[in-house]
């Protein structure tokens, strides 16, 4: 039961991230999507031409995996130190931690440089707004599903 929790939640967490990046994308909010960002890292890291269908071929998925390991963990974490998981007082903090993890761990190494500046001065803030929307994605899937 545990792990189909952190599963549903990373799951509905990482698809409203990745669908608000991509419509804020796509209308110019946004200067990069994350599924370009992921898929971008894969096919560079897998030597193949980095094409829209590729990159968004490697990217959806790999998106949807990481944000379903962080709902796993996250509920991993919250049962071993009994902690309602439900609390916006522990989840906000565990999406904080994604986040400066995203800025200086994740954009470098998928090639966008430290808080993302290679795709935007405003990176980021983006990635604030989207790490907050997959915390309210799993947030809300721990509540009412």
């Amino acid at each position: 039961m545990l792990v189909f929790q952190g599963t549903l939640a990373g799951l509905v967490g990482g698809i409203l991230m990745g669908a608000v990046s991509e419509v804020f994308y796509r209308f110019g909010i946004f200067k990069s999507s994350i599924f370009i960002i992921d898929g971008s890292f894969v096919t560079r890291f897998m030597k193949r031409r980095a094409d829209a269908i590729h990159t968004y071929l490697f990217g959806i998925p790999v998106h949807l995996l990481t944000s379903t390991a962080f709902g796993v963990i996250y509920m991993s974490g919250t049962h071993i130190l009994k902690w309602n998981p439900r609390s916006v007082w522990i989840l906000y903090p565990y999406v904080a931690v994604l986040w400066i993890s995203m800025l200086f761990v994740a954009l470098p190494v998928a090639g966008q440089g430290l808080l993302g500046r290679k795709g935007s001065r405003f990176a980021w803030a983006e990635q604030l707004f989207l790490h907050i929307m997959f915390g309210i994605g799993l947030w809300f899937s721990l509540t009412f599903i």
